[in-house]
Formats: structure tokens, sequence, C-alpha cells
């Protein structure tokens, strides 16, 4: 009987182990950040927003190929943005909100004293506090001789980092560089910068599980940007970003994560639950939240992209109108060693942007489809950006559209109200009201005109109602429909 005990401990201990492994998720609300109060009219909403998705776009391919050097992500769309949480380990705590960008890899954060050069207007429609926070006592800078500072200065070699810090040259030479701080550094978005240092500390994660600390996180401090009042929590495939620095903490959690954001049509009021952002995946959590008859995750990998690692690439191999599929232009299906082409699946733009071939073709059989029963309403599309828009007076009927990626049946129908956006204009006096609606696909551009960055993105707008899973462990992107709100309800009850 005594020597079972050991066995018995070591069985014991072995199901705590799984037990807690199992249970190893984490989750966290996403606010929503745009309402339609913020705007005049509804062409005022969506004529912003569309000009922000479309000059960004464009923006960011001119930055790649001006300064392909630096660290530049996708460019954020104030405007329809999910924003997310954490308080720094001060005293009192002060929490931080950040928006949600899996286009970059780097979490930063306005700090005391801040100056935002061309940002008026910019930050009234966030959620953070009146002043940017101050950095605790127990902050440490990060020193020069490490792996973050080279991934925040775009991994310059150590000795030039040193150099750059002031370091000594027998210092340099000799490698002893850890008394010397990581010196500022530049990142660039689509339309705004920064300058920054890097700095550790604790910080927690206000989870509806228990929170989550942070140990020795690093991330970056602000006193100057140029367009970019708010902080970013980058999630994309870099060393800084939040999930690759959970991953040190626990891999379960860091090596996946998952979002699903709550269908709003720009409508703040249809946002009454916030949308879960799910660090961390578990078989536990798949019996607690899925039933049977959830749809299951559609998965394509994802693809390396030499010149930007950070960003979440996928192939498109095509796009159904109906039961007309229009295949995607090469490019789109992979990328290629200058670092051109593929899909990326950001959180960060609101619209998706396609190359103008592919644009063009989709738009002429919509309009063969739904143009020969509707009017084109072409002032509407000159004042919203957006197009086709059609007027109607009952229920008007649009084909489907289905996004095929590169891999066997990897393709996700889209729900009718994420590409098409329905909305009544007119009543002012001048104009008889009439019902209106505009699909929301955008052109970005001419193919040849998109080298050195991404040939389209997906944008948030059409990827709400679904759950998108990032698994880095086996380098996928999934989708699978869900309602979101249930989820969060799902996984609080839980």
């Amino acid at each position: 009987m005594a020597t079972s005990c050991p066995f018995l401990l070591c069985f014991l201990l072995c199901f705590l182990h799984l037990s807690l492994s199992i249970s190893e998720i984490f989750f966290l609300p996403l606010t929503h950040s745009l309402s339609n109060n913020h705007f005049t009219s509804t062409h005022h909403l969506l004529k912003s927003t569309s000009t922000r998705s479309a000059a960004r776009f464009k923006n960011h391919h001119r930055r790649l190929q001006k300064h392909h050097h630096l660290q530049v992500s996708l460019p954020l769309s104030p405007g329809s943005d999910y924003t997310l949480s954490f308080t720094l380990s001060s005293h009192p705590p002060q929490r931080v909100s950040l928006y949600l960008d899996t286009g970059s890899d780097l979490v930063w954060f306005p700090c005391q004293p801040f100056e935002c050069i061309l940002c008026e207007g910019k930050a009234e429609n966030t959620t953070t506090s009146a002043l940017p926070p101050k950095l605790s006592s127990t902050a440490r800078t990060v020193p020069c001789k490490s792996s973050a500072c080279s991934s925040a200065h775009s991994n310059l070699p150590t000795s030039n980092l040193c150099a750059i810090a002031n370091c000594p040259l027998e210092s340099i030479e000799t490698s002893d560089c850890r008394s010397f701080s990581c010196p500022p550094f530049y990142y660039a978005y689509g339309d705004g910068s920064l300058i920054a240092r890097l700095y550790r500390d604790s910080v927690t994660l206000p989870l509806a599980t228990p929170s989550l600390v942070l140990h020795n996180f690093t991330f970056g401090c602000a006193h100057t940007a140029l367009a970019e009042p708010v902080g970013v929590a980058g999630f994309g495939r870099g060393v800084l970003s939040l999930p690759a620095q959970v991953a040190s903490l626990s891999p379960q959690l860091g090596n996946q994560f998952s979002y699903c954001l709550v269908s709003h049509s720009f409508d703040s009021d249809r946002v009454r639950l916030p949308s879960p952002l799910i660090l961390g995946r578990s078989d536990e959590k798949e019996k607690r939240v899925n039933n049977n008859d959830q749809p299951q995750f559609v998965y394509t990998s994802m693809l390396d992209n030499p010149k930007h690692p950070y960003f979440y690439c996928v192939g498109l191999d095509g796009i159904s109108i109906g039961k007309k599929k229009i295949p995607a232009p090469a490019f789109l299906k992979t990328v290629n060693r200058e670092g051109s082409g593929g899909l990326v699946v950001d959180s960060g733009t609101t619209f998706t942007m396609l190359p103008a071939s592919l644009y063009n073709s989709v738009v002429t059989e919509f309009d063969s489809r739904v143009g020969r029963v509707y009017e084109r309403a072409r002032e509407i599309e000159d004042t919203t950006g957006l197009g086709p828009c059609y007027y109607y007076d009952s229920v008007v009927n649009v084909p489907s559209l289905v996004l095929h990626f590169v891999g066997n049946e990897s393709s996700i129908v889209l729900p009718r109200k994420n590409y098409f956006y329905e909305f009544v204009d007119g009543g002012d006096g001048v104009r008889r009201k009439r019902k209106v609606g505009c699909m929301m696909l955008m052109n970005g551009g001419d193919d040849a005109e998109l080298s050195g960055g991404p040939g389209a993105t997906l944008g948030n707008y059409q990827q709400q109602g679904f759950e998108v899973v990032y698994d880095l462990e086996k380098g996928r992107v999934g989708f699978a429909r869900r309602k979101c709100a249930s989820l969060w309800e799902s996984l609080n009850q839980g």
C-alpha cells in the first residue's frame, strides 16, 4: 500500500496540472469607440470613415517605399476602432485605454508630459482619461543591449544602439552595455508617428476572469506624437506585441488569441455588450461556449512577410458575387521577397480595401445584378465615398458575397450587413426621404501602385459577427460565425 502513494501523488499532481492547463484562458472586453452621434449626418459618417480607410491604405504604401527600413504598421482608422484597457502598477493604479491593432507589434501609450501635433479633434472620440498616465516608481528603462531594444529599432545591431545611447567605446568592445538605456526610437503608422522610449513594469489586464498580471512587461512611453493621441496595443507577429509577451508567461495563452466583434452598423445603441477578446483556447472553453450546432472555424494559412513580419497575411483566392466566382490576381495569393502581396487581416482598419482590378470586377458583377432592378444613387456615392449605391422602395435584393481564401474549403459567407449598408437619405426639407444602400468594399488603387506592402486588407467592419482566431502555433487564421454578444455572456457565465 505504501508503494502506491507516490504513484497516487503523481497522478493527482498530473491531474491538477492538466486541469489548470485546460482552464487557462482569459478574456477581456473590447469597447467600440464610434457612435453616429459624433457626425452631423450619415453622409458625413460614411465619408469620413471611407476617406480614412482609402487615404491611409495609400499613405501606408507610400511610407513603406519612402521609409522601408522603419517599423511601419497598418493604418489605424479612428472612427471605427476597438479599445482594450489595462492598469499600470502605480500608486494609485492608472487605467490606460489602447486601440487593438493586429497590424502592428508594439504596445505604447502617451506619458506625461505629452505633446501631440496635429491632434485637434482626434482624442474626443476616445475613452482615455483627460491626462496621460505617469510612469510609476517601479518602471525601469530597457537596456540598450536587449532584443526588445533591437526590435524597437528595427533590429539594428547592438553596437549601433549602444553608440546611440552614448555607451563608451570600451563598453561597446566588451559588449557590456547593460547599464545604458535603450535610446528613443521612431515608430510610424499610416498617417501618424511617435517617438518613445522602452520601459518595463508590471501591468494588469482587468479581465472578466481573474486578473492577469504581467511582470516585466515591455512597452513604449511616448512624450511626443504626430496625429496619434491614443496608445496602441500591438497584437502583430513581433517580440514586443502583447501576445508574444503573454506567451513568455504562458505559451498556451500567448500562442492563440481571438476576438468577436459585436455588429454595430455605426450605431452605439446596438452595442450593449462588449466584444470579447480571448487569450488562449482550451477544450473546456470550446465545450462551454460552442454547442454542436455552432459553425466550426474555417482556417487559412498565414503567409510569412519577409519585409513586414508582424502582418497577419493570408492568401485570397477570389470573391464570389452570387454564384459567380471572380478570381483574385496572383499577387493576393502569396507574398514575394519584397513584402508585396497577400491580404492582411487587420483590426485597426475599418473597410476592406481591394486592388483596383479585383474591386472593379466585383463592382461590375454586383451592379449587373442589382443595377438592372434599382436606380443607381450616384450622388450618394459622391457624398459617402462608397459605391455602388442604389435607391429602393421596400426590400432590396442583393447577391451573396463570399470570400475564398487559399486552402481547401477555406471560404466564408459575409452577412449582408457586413458588405451592404442601408440607411434613409433626405428628409431635410429639400429632398424627400428615400431608402438607399451601398456596397462597403473599397478600391485600394491600381495594382502596380501596391508594391512594397499588402495587396489588400480585411477591415474590421467585414469581420463583425465572426470570431476571428489567430493561431500562432499552427500558423493559421480562422473564421467562424458567432453571436458575439452571446459569446461574451457565455464566457462570463462560465
